[in-house]
């Protein structure tokens, strides 16, 4: 099945076996369907979050956060050499997660779109929240 036909057309119908409570409600499960069929492939999106499961990667796009940056000014700002830094700029070019700016001979490079700022507060409120949390759970151990 390609990834246009999970579009439009549902999955077969639900068969219970033994691994399986018998708990099955109609009404929830063809939400869910809807849902599945009106998102993206899931390989897209697991491309995604592949893409931004890289620390290196990560430290990348939060420096860009703040403003566009040189491929030098960027490997300072990460401490992470011009090299890899500037292999990863490929990677997250190649992906719209940057977009770059040239100015004479120097490259400038911020994030491609509001969409990419999003999922970098997002991600970061969320490890900030599961920090806080896993900290809490071992003062209180």
């Amino acid at each position: 099945m390609t990834a246009a036909d999970s579009k439009t057309s549902l999955p077969e119908p639900i068969e219970l076996n033994d691994d399986m409570c018998d708990c099955v409600h109609p009404d929830a499960v063809m939400e869910a369907r809807r849902a599945l069929n009106a998102a993206p492939a899931p390989e897209s999106m697991a491309e995604l979050f592949g893409l931004l499961g890289d620390p290196t990667r990560m430290r990348v796009l939060t420096a860009l956060a703040s403003g566009e940056l040189c491929v030098s000014d960027l490997a300072a700002a990460t401490g992470v050499n011009r090299t890899t830094v500037s292999h990863q700029l490929r990677v997250l070019r190649s992906h719209r997660l940057v977009q770059r700016r040239r100015e004479g001979k120097v490259v400038y490079y911020a994030l491609d779109d509001d969409h990419v700022s999003a999922l970098l507060r997002m991600a970061s409120a969320h490890a900030l929240e599961s920090e806080a949390v896993a900290v809490s759970d071992r003062q209180s151990a």
